[in-house]
């Protein structure tokens, strides 16, 4: 059996919080790995407790968006979590910034892979207009990959619906893909959201589940995750 690959997402501040997580979601029928966004890496013992993390793939998702000498310096302030795996940048920050991310990442750390985030899942067609788009969230989407693969970034976040239109833009490279549901559970606050298979069957590599695994019975939520999958 293809063991699909999850992330995590540890959406929390508390440490406690964060290890019944990783206890809780142990299983041999899964790739299981954890991500971890602002709200952990900035409390005051998240960013010390990565490091400790064994064995598993890191996802740090800082979604980094500002000029390229700051994205640079930002990720030369990373040096020392030799275990991050993944780290994300805006392609709204353009070719020039994901260049540079890139080229001082060859330099630093080869290991670690960058992906570029597109429009959040949080966006739907009429918010995006809010912000200024004047352009579908799927061409939006399909020029921010186009990017991401000039600046030879390793792969692309991107919701699922986007997944299946990617596919060609984005050959040999990775596709992650939040917004992601068990079956009948509530969207949040989040708009454009797919079930873990229907992810897979449009293109996913991997997807990044939070709330349908981490509230409520953890063992349980992982165990529908794996009749929802196989």
């Amino acid at each position: 059996m293809n063991k699909k690959k999850i992330f995590i997402a540890c959406d929390t501040a508390s440490l406690k919080t964060v290890n019944r997580i990783i206890n809780q979601t142990q299983t041999n029928k899964l790739n299981i790995s954890y991500k971890f966004g602002l709200e952990f890496f900035l409390s005051p013992k998240g960013r010390s407790f990565i490091p400790r993390i064994k064995n598993k793939e890191i996802f740090l998702d800082l979604k980094l968006n500002d000029i390229p000498n700051t994205c640079v310096a930002a990720i030369n302030s990373l040096k020392d979590l030799k275990n991050i795996t993944y780290l994300t940048v805006h392609t709204n920050g353009g070719l020039e910034m994901l260049k540079a991310v890139k080229k001082i990442v060859r330099k630093k750390n080869k290991k670690l892979k960058i992906l570029g985030v597109t429009i959040l899942t949080s966006f739907s067609s009429s918010s995006i207009k809010e912000v200024g788009y004047t352009k579908s969230i799927k061409e939006i989407v399909k020029k921010q990959a186009s990017l991401a693969r000039l600046a030879k970034l390793d792969g692309i976040v991107c919701s699922g619906y986007e997944a299946k239109i990617l596919k060609n833009i984005c050959k040999n490279m990775e596709i992650v893909t939040p917004g992601i549901r068990l079956p009948g559970d509530s969207k949040g606050d989040q708009k454009r959201i797919m079930t873990p298979l229907q992810a897979f069957h449009n293109g996913a590599t991997s997807i990044v589940m939070g709330r349908s695994i981490t509230k409520g019975n953890i063992r349980n939520n992982i165990q529908k995750l794996i009749q929802a999958l196989y």
